[in-house]
């Protein structure tokens, strides 16, 4: 049974930082894309980062470029993702994605992913 478990979430002042961390059990064999989404209040689900866990290719939103870290330790079977320069603009509810490579669809497309986590809250307070 595969299980996404998002943590690390919390609140944080604008302009510092934060690290989400989503440990993955269940992941048998095969490489997976992971990707980390975010919904505010009233909004649309939002792709933030995706990272292919063999060739650790990356992809990131436009909104977060140059800003967010998405990474991954095989090692422990968890992506984290390294928020700096925080906005009071990304303040959501985080969910971790997985799908098993190769797969059909864009790397930070809601519709691609098959596996979710349950969400953490972020809040960023200015």
């Amino acid at each position: 049974q595969v299980r996404l478990v998002e943590s690390g979430g919390g609140s944080v002042e604008a302009g510092g930082s934060l690290r989400v961390s989503c440990t993955t059990y269940g992941l048998t064999a095969g490489t997976y894309c992971l990707a980390w989404f975010r919904q505010g209040p009233g909004k649309q689900r939002e792709g933030v980062a995706g990272i292919h866990t063999r060739t650790g290719d990356t992809e990131y939103g436009d909104s977060v470029k140059g800003r967010f870290t998405i990474s991954f330790d095989n090692a422990r079977d968890t992506a984290y993702l390294q928020m700096n320069g925080l906005k009071a603009e990304d303040s959501a509810l985080y969910y971790c994605a997985a799908i098993k490579t190769p797969f059909v669809g864009g790397w930070l497309s809601e519709s691609t992913y098959t596996y979710w986590g349950q969400g953490i809250q972020v809040t960023v307070s200015s």
